[in-house]
């Protein structure tokens, strides 16, 4: 394995001082619809609106100092921006992001509140992916990636760390799969802390690269998809995403569009809680009966993000 408990731990210490620890959301009538205890961890409430600050600042913590005073270079669809954006800021060194230019204007305008430069580029992961590693080779930038980390994945793990050391009974864990830094993470320290833990990521039915690439024991490339969580339209899981999730990942399930947007809307409306649709995929798998073998137990769910921009949210509540 490319990272362990350790890591994650390790992770924690630097991020202690620097991110939220979010809290831990319950509610009875969620917990009725999916015959399941659910706790909530809601990284909707974290720094930049989404967990993405966790890999990030970690990501640029392990950077020697003179490399990291160089600049940093990235590239997202949206919340990894806001992170990196942020974690730069917080040391206090020049950020550029690449970012599609299908960006939502959420997105983009608070990456720039944080003091990133944005550069448009395509559409897809690899149009960005390789302007980004372009600019990093000609100027001398340190490249801090999305997913495909073990300093990002150690980062994004320290959720599935604070949530069990709140809720340290847990049987089930339920997390989104983009490119699958969250739920490798998670998987490791879910893992690290509780063997039998079941873990469990989730995709939405167009956007289910992880999904085909388990089944086929490779990594396997999708079409660009078209679902509503925009966090997690990846066309491959990464490469070492991918074989921390093969190793340590239960199963992934699919939900539709419909399934995320009901998702959103009871959340809203029970708990009082704003998500973007990723940031309520994993709590649409458990609704829509998605993971049986969650029935009945106590399941952690991953509340991503909830950087929604205002379009969207107007139009899924005049939705029903």
């Amino acid at each position: 394995m490319i990272l362990d408990l350790a890591d994650v731990q390790q992770a924690a210490l630097r991020l202690e001082p620097v991110v939220h620890r979010t809290p831990v959301f319950r509610s009875r009538q969620l917990d009725a619809r999916a015959g399941s205890e659910l706790y909530l961890k809601a990284e909707c409430l974290q720094r930049a609106g989404a967990f993405k600050i966790r890999g990030a600042y970690n990501k640029l913590a392990t950077l020697e100092p003179r490399e990291r005073a160089r600049g940093v270079v990235s590239y997202s669809s949206g919340n990894h921006a806001q992170g990196v954006a942020l974690a730069a800021q917080l040391f206090g060194v020049p950020a550029t992001i690449f970012v599609p230019e299908t960006i939502l204007p959420v997105k983009r305008a608070a990456t720039e509140a944080y003091g990133a430069r944005i550069v448009l580029a395509g559409t897809t992961t690899e149009d960005r992916e390789k302007a980004a590693l372009e600019a990093a080779g000609k100027e001398g930038w340190a490249v801090v990636p999305p997913y495909d980390d073990p300093d990002v994945m150690a980062g994004q793990g320290t959720v599935a760390l604070e949530l069990l050391q709140e809720v340290p009974d847990l049987e089930v864990i339920v997390a989104p799969i983009g490119g699958g830094g969250l739920m490798a993470g998670c998987a490791v320290a879910a893992r690290g802390l509780a063997p039998r833990i079941r873990v469990v990521g989730v995709e939405s039915e167009d956007a289910n690269d992880t999904w085909q690439s388990l089944r086929a024991g490779h990594r396997v490339r999708i079409p660009p998809p078209q679902t509503i969580a925009d966090g997690i339209r990846a066309l491959q899981p990464g490469e070492l995403t991918f074989e921390v999730m093969r190793e340590l990942v239960d199963e992934v399930v699919l939900v539709s569009d419909a399934e995320i947007v009901a998702a959103m809307r009871l959340l809203l409306e029970r708990a009082k809680l704003l998500v973007e649709p990723t940031g309520a995929v994993a709590l649409a798998a458990l609704l829509f009966g998605r993971v049986p073998a969650a029935r009945g137990r106590r399941v952690g769910i991953v509340l991503s993000g909830g950087n929604v921009d205002l379009a969207t949210l107007g139009t899924i509540l005049r939705q029903g």
